[in-house]
């Protein structure tokens, strides 16, 4: 952070201005530059389901006007005079955050998404300027050179996106519960998450089982990387794999039965949930206590884990399977995306703003 005080420029934006109200076009005001930002160029912008609960307000913080998009890539055009970490040119991203004052033990331990001042790239309030945090549907974004991120130049620009987001919020608990080979690992559910799910787990070595409620999944699940796919409602497949799972990342956001899936893990097994339901899941004790089994959540990783995480993409090959839009096709996907009609991701190509 710095106490310089910075000028104000606008631009362009798509925001919602209340919660039943659509995305349109908006005019928006950003911090210029301070010694220690980079501004970035938005190229490209994932689309989030967490984008719908933000505009809506179904969180109950939203500040209007809200500008969602926290997937984030495109190239840096101007630097700070103390910015050692980006040059004008370089490709950068900026996933969920912007800001932390870098001083509590949280962050200091390397873990700012869990910091009590973590500043959303969303949903927050802009520290220098005041007002809320501006998202990615919108010209460019101005952000501390710490929360930006380096973006290999081999991978697909667009499908890097949603690895701001969807990438790191599954890398994560599959790093942290240390997912690797020998492992048999079930991931439940194949969205935008547990797409991502798969092409890591099976990247991590792990031999890697697809939870769907639908047969028709399982071709694309195998495409993916699983070895096996599991149809949830089948009890004869469920039950064939009854105590056999060294570890399953929940990835869905719809009520289902957690206790179902602890059933499937091995004694000491774990299970992380990445998915957010709206309505409490019940939990039987037993399902944890007969077996010494763990269950878990997770959230975002740190700036540390997602460098990582976007370095090993990079080595890897590995993108988001997306579908691009224009921005003013924004509303139309949010409605696609509340029926599950997208494999696997939206991004906006944000050339599209002012078209």
């Amino acid at each position: 952070m710095t106490d310089q005080k910075p000028e104000t420029y606008s631009l362009t934006a798509y925001a919602t201005e209340a919660p039943s109200n659509p995305l349109t076009p908006a005019t928006i005001d950003r911090r210029e530059p301070t010694d220690l930002d980079v501004q970035i160029e938005i190229l490209y912008c994932g689309v989030c389901h967490s984008d719908i609960h933000f505009a809506r307000n179904e969180w109950g913080f939203t500040q209007y006007p809200a500008v969602p998009g926290h997937e984030i890539v495109g190239r840096v055009t101007q630097v700070g005079s103390k910015v050692t970490k980006f040059k004008v040119g370089d490709l950068a991203g900026v996933g969920c955050m912007v800001g932390a004052d870098m001083s509590c033990p949280h962050c200091k331990a390397g873990n700012e998404q869990y910091s009590p001042t973590m500043v959303g790239t969303y949903g927050s309030t802009e520290p220098f300027i005041g007002g809320p945090t501006f998202g990615g549907y919108s010209e460019n974004i101005v952000v501390n050179e710490h929360f930006a991120l380096r973006v290999p130049e081999n991978l697909d620009l667009a499908g890097v996106a949603p690895l701001l987001c969807a990438g790191i919020t599954t890398y994560s608990p599959l790093r942290y519960w240390q997912v690797g080979p020998g492992q048999k690992v079930g991931v439940v559910g194949l969205g935008g998450l547990g797409h991502m799910a798969v092409k890591f787990a099976r990247a991590f070595g792990a031999h890697v089982v697809v939870f769907t409620t639908s047969p028709s999944k399982k071709e694309d699940a195998m495409r993916l990387g699983a070895h096996e796919v599991i149809v949830s409602r089948n009890e004869e497949e469920m039950q064939a794999h009854t105590g056999t799972f060294d570890f399953i990342l929940d990835c869905v956001s719809a009520e289902h039965d957690l206790n179902a899936y602890l059933a499937m893990l091995t004694v000491e097994g774990k299970m992380a949930i990445v998915g957010a339901p709206d309505k409490p899941l019940p939990v039987a004790v037993f399902s944890l206590i007969m077996g010494r089994k763990t269950l878990g959540g997770s959230m975002i990783g740190s700036i540390g884990e997602t460098q990582e995480m976007l370095d090993f993409c990079g080595q890897h090959g590995i993108t988001s399977d997306i579908e691009m839009i224009r921005m003013d096709q924004i509303n139309e996907a949010y409605e696609r995306m509340l029926k599950s009609d997208v494999k696997y991701r939206f991004v906006i190509d944000m050339a599209t703003l002012k078209a």
